[in-house]
């Protein structure tokens, strides 16, 4: 994991700086930009592993950017701000952020985010010449689910899904007919014991039956049972 390149989005320059000297410190590599503009162009010309987004910025403000790097790439992002309340976490989760950090920053809490972000991606994403985990691939009904390519296949439309959004699919669609409650959602797709982490895990079914109905009306893949959780039927 050591070397990735880490884009560090924030027009605060004192703060920007501080995240760079934590993320060199486990050996990152950085780049910064101070608005949603650049960030878009360092995003199209180098190979980011990881976007660090805040979310009050001149220009181009953090929501807008993000849903702007989400039209080109499924690359973890991680919004860092000041604001606190679970309104702000759900509205930057529902245009494709993974992850949410407050300000001020607990550095410990903030390499340990990235360093999680980055682990899932690259589970989804593995390095050519790497070899991918066995029975990796589901086939079901009228769709394809393929772990080591990160591909979801409906009726041949390719889903372009985030990390967490893919890991959602596939952790349903693995354990065909059973429920699992937002709880046992979030600590399987998270890898963190869930505290109150019912809106996040919502929020996230969400966008992806959004996105599954766009495609082709295939929001209901995902069954809600209500007053439990959701499944996958087989």
């Amino acid at each position: 994991m050591d070397g990735k390149d880490i884009l560090v989005v924030d027009d605060e320059k004192e703060i920007a700086e501080l995240i760079e000297i934590h993320l060199l410190s486990h050996d990152f590599r950085v780049f910064k930009a101070e608005d949603g503009f650049k960030a878009l162009t360092i995003i199209k010309e180098k190979q980011i592993d990881l976007v660090l987004l805040d979310v009050m910025m001149p220009k181009m403000g953090g929501i807008e950017t993000c849903k702007k790097i989400r039209e080109i790439s499924n690359i973890p992002i991680i919004m860092v701000t000041a604001k606190v309340s679970e309104q702000d976490k759900i509205t930057g989760l529902s245009i494709g952020a993974d992850d949410y950090v407050t300000k001020p920053i607990n550095p410990l809490e903030l390499i340990a985010r990235v360093k999680a972000q980055l682990r899932r991606f690259n589970e989804l994403n593995p390095l050519k010449g790497e070899s991918a985990p066995k029975e990796t691939r589901i086939e079901m009904r009228n769709f394809v689910i393929d772990k080591s390519s990160h591909k979801f296949v409906i009726d041949g439309i390719d889903i372009k899904l985030t990390p967490i959004e893919f890991n959602i699919i596939y952790l349903l669609a693995s354990n065909a007919g059973k429920v699992f409650s937002t709880d046992e959602i979030f600590e399987n797709v998270w890898t963190e014991k869930a505290y109150d982490a019912t809106n996040t895990v919502m929020v996230h079914i969400r966008r992806l039956r959004n996105k599954l109905r766009e495609e082709g009306n295939f929001d209901q893949i995902i069954t809600t049972v209500w007053g439990v959780g959701y499944k996958i039927e087989k």
